[in-house]
């Protein structure tokens, strides 16, 4: 292999993308706005939950509870309402995901030391956030309740008792609880697979229908050669695709990256090249540019959305998912980019999604290499 020759040909790539604002376009200001998109509206947080209040007892015991559920951050007042019609044709239009009412007589029943009831609908279209809304609820009429109980045992001169279990939690790696702290490393994954595989998917499916390979096969040089020329240009847009990932990452969704650059920019490269190959392999195998872009799609974009455990948890799957998700390269990566961004570990904890990585960028550039032929 001669770097000269190879250096020819990474250079016509790079005149090709300078002259083709298309392509200048989806390498780098697709991926910004897919980060943009995804950043700003992908959120697994569960918070300011719309909800309907319907108070028919009008007093000032009534009025702590809805106080109570208010001044929480998980909900927000959606409307007040004077009848259960009201609350049901709120939730059936989806104003409100929840409703809050309380009976007439309710702070007699509290003032008397008797059982009060406060109810409490949910829709439950969306399980999970239902879920977390019945939690939050339960949350806030156990915490009032706790403290009526206690204002009666003090009324009654009685040394309250001391609570036999205290529950001090610290949240580790990721102390806000921010899911845009999860999802962004996710996220730089997912881009550097859809659009590396989508640009090289093109490059030798091109030629073909430009008619300029046969140009190429006439020179003296060779498949590898051909390959990796082709594959230089596009691993430099993907390497800057995942800089401007990064910055963006830090200084606009506010990320913190605790572990070593190096070490990501390292790893980021292994799995670009595996990306970039795939690419290569689906555009010499099918010599159309339609056929081999759309195959990228389906072979890289979906895989890494659905089974590389960045929406939805690998542990939550059927087994069989969770076994098809082995092959998954991009299920490695993300766990090893969100290690380095979360947690800051290094290769003595991450060796293992390490050497897959390097596994898998070898073998998907031998079977390009393999896959290619120069002749008619």
């Amino acid at each position: 292999m001669r770097p000269l020759r190879v250096w020819a040909v990474a250079r016509k790539e790079f005149l090709h993308i300078l002259r083709d604002p298309r392509s200048l376009g989806m390498a780098i200001a697709l991926p910004m706005l897919q980060m943009v998109l995804f950043g700003y509206a992908l959120t697994l947080d569960v918070d300011r939950v719309p909800l309907g209040v319907w108070d028919q007892d009008q007093t000032p015991a009534s009025r702590e509870v809805v106080s109570r559920f208010l001044g929480s951050r998980y909900f927000s007042l959606g409307f007040l309402a004077e009848s259960y019609g009201e609350l049901e044709k709120a939730i059936d239009k989806g104003d409100v995901l929840a409703a809050l009412i309380l009976p007439r007589g309710f702070s007699a029943r509290v003032e008397s030391a008797r059982d009060a009831s406060v109810q409490f609908i949910v829709d439950g279209s969306d399980s999970n956030t239902a879920t977390l809304a019945l939690g939050y609820a339960e949350a806030v009429v156990s915490g009032y309740s706790r403290e009526l109980v206690l204002y009666e045992i003090r009324k009654a001169g009685i040394r309250p008792p001391k609570e036999p279990l205290m529950l001090h939690f610290r949240a580790w790696f990721n102390e806000e609880l921010q899911s845009r702290n999860y999802i962004i490393p996710g996220l730089i994954a997912v881009i550097m697979n859809v659009i590396a595989a989508l640009l090289t998917s093109l490059t030798v499916a091109r030629e073909w229908e430009n008619g300029t390979m046969e140009q190429l096969i006439s020179t003296p040089l060779k498949g590898p050669e051909l390959l990796l020329g082709k594959l230089v240009p596009y691993f430099c847009v993907g390497m800057l695709d995942v800089l401007l990932a990064v910055v963006m990452g830090r200084y606009v969704f506010g990320v913190p990256l605790r572990g070593s650059p190096a070490l990501l920019f390292i790893m980021a490269g292994v799995f670009l090249l595996g990306v970039l190959s795939i690419g290569m392999f689906l555009s010499v195998f099918t010599k159309s540019q339609l056929l081999s872009s759309q195959a990228a799609m389906v072979i890289t974009y979906l895989p890494a959305l659905l089974l590389s455990g960045y929406i939805f948890a690998i542990q939550n799957m059927p087994p069989t998912l969770q076994i098809i998700s082995r092959i998954v390269p991009a299920r490695y990566f993300v766990k090893l980019i969100r290690a380095i961004y979360l947690k800051g570990l290094g290769l003595e904890v991450l060796a293992l999604e390490a050497g897959l990585l390097v596994l898998f960028a070898s073998g998907v550039a031998l079977l390009a290499n393999l896959a290619f032929k120069k002749k008619m």
